[in-house]
C-alpha cells in the first residue's frame, strides 16, 4: 500500500526506524519516549514533555526537528510573552499603503513551546486555535498552519517558581504527556563523552521529509479498529468516570484520541490493524493527564498513571482477530 508520497508501509517503517535510531544517538536511554513522540506525530497530535529542567526535553525536540525536513519554530514562554508573539502580527507598510502579515513561530511544521507554563493563561490560550483547528486568526484573517503541524511543549513542575497551571481545555488538546526522568548512570557517562566536543544536534541530517510524514498521517487513518477494540476503549472510559478516586473521567475527546494513538502505534510497528496491546501501550501517555483526581487521591500521592493502569488491570481484554492472526503467525 502506497501513500500519497509513493512510500509503501514497509518503506515508511524503515524511515521511522532510522529517525528513531538517529535521535536515540543524541538523547541516550530515551528510545521509548522518542517512539511515543513519533507515534503522536503520526496521529497528528501534540505532546507535552513534563519534567524538571536539565533532563533533555529541549534537546529531544530539537533532535527530532533536525531529523525531519520541515520548518522549526521555537517559542520561549515567559511571563511577558504576548499572544501576537505566538501567532504573528499585521504590520502596516506605508510604501504599499496596506497591512502585511508577519507570521509568528507557530506557523511552522514543528513548534517547540519551551517552558509553556511560564506564560500567563491569556498567552497560553493563543495556542488553542492552532492546536485544535490547525489555523490562527489575526485581525480577523485566518491563516492555515503548514502540514504536518506538531506542537511539542515542555513544562516544568508546578512547584517551580514562576509557573502557571495550564487550563484543562489546553491540557486536553495534548495527545500525550510524557515524562523523561533522569538517565541511567551508564547513559549519563556515555552522554558526557559524546557531548564533550560540542552539541550533536547541529550535525543531524533530515531522515524524513515533511510531505512524507503528511502522507504517513493519511495512511494511519486507514488502520483498522475492530468493534471489540472500540468497545474496550469505551468500557475503560466509562470505568474512569465511575472510579471513586477520580472526580472527572476520560472525555469522549480522550477516547477518540486514544483510538487514534493506538492506530498510530500499530502503524509504527508495521501493522494496519489494532490489537489490544497497542491500546494498552499508549494508555498511560494518552489518558493520565485527562483524568482529574479527587482531593483525597492527590493528598495520598496517587497519580493518574497509577489509576489508569489499575483500571486496565481490572478490565477484560478483548480477543480480536488481529490478536489471533499474530498468535498463529
Amino acid at each position: 500500500m502506497l501513500n500519497s508520497t509513493g512510500l509503501s508501509h514497509e518503506q515508511a517503517s524503515s524511515l521511522l526506524e532510522r529517525l528513531v535510531n538517529q535521535v536515540d544517538r543524541v538523547v541516550l536511554g530515551k528510545r521509548r519516549e522518542i517512539e511515543l513522540i513519533l507515534i503522536a506525530m503520526l496521529q497528528g497530535g501534540h505532546v507535552l514533555l513534563e519534567d524538571i529542567p536539565g533532563v533533555g526535553k529541549t534537546t529531544l525536540v530539537r533532535a527530532i526537528a533536525a531529523s525531519m525536513g520541515g520548518s522549526l519554530g521555537r517559542i520561549q514562554f515567559t511571563s511577558d510573552l504576548m499572544p501576537s508573539d505566538v501567532t504573528g502580527v499585521s504590520v502596516y507598510r506605508p510604501h504599499k499603503g496596506e497591512f502585511e502579515f508577519r507570521a509568528g513561530p507557530i506557523l511552522s511544521n514543528i513548534v517547540l513551546a519551551d517552558e509553556i507554563n511560564r506564560a500567563a493563561p491569556r498567552t497560553q490560550s493563543a495556542l488553542l486555535e492552532a492546536m485544535e483547528e490547525r489555523r490562527v486568526t489575526v485581525d480577523g484573517v485566518t491563516y492555515p498552519l503548514p502540514k504536518p503541524f506538531l506542537l511539542l511543549a515542555t513544562q516544568n513542575p508546578l512547584q517551580f517558581e514562576g509557573t502557571y497551571r495550564l487550563p484543562e481545555a489546553q491540557m486536553d488538546r495534548f495527545l500525550m504527556r510524557i515524562t523523561l526522568g533522569y538517565p541511567g548512570s551508564e547513559y549519563e557517562m556515555d552522554m558526557l563523552g559524546r557531548h564533550q566536543s560540542g552539541s550533536l544536534v547541529e550535525a543531524l541530517k533530515p531522515v524524513l521529509l515533511a510531505e512524507e510524514m503528511a502522507g504517513m498521517q493519511r495512511q494511519v487513518r486507514g488502520v483498522m479498529v475492530e468493534e471489540s477494540i472500540k468497545r474496550y476503549l469505551v468500557t475503560i472510559a466509562e470505568a474512569s468516570r465511575r472510579h471513586k478516586r477520580i472526580s472527572l473521567g476520560i472525555s469522549p475527546r480522550g477516547t477518540l484520541a486514544w483510538m487514534g494513538a493506538a492506530q498510530a502505534y500499530a502503524y509504527f510497528h508495521g501493522r494496519m490493524f489494532v490489537i489490544p496491546d497497542d491500546v494498552k501501550s499508549v494508555a498511560a501517555a494518552v489518558l493520565s493527564h485527562r483524568v482529574t483526581l479527587t482531593p483525597e487521591s492527590k493528598l495520598s500521592g496517587t497519580t493518574g498513571e497509577e489509576l489508569i493502569r489499575e483500571i486496565l488491570a481490572h478490565t477484560p481484554v478483548p480477543v480480536s482477530r488481529g490478536s489471533v492472526r499474530r498468535a498463529s503467525s
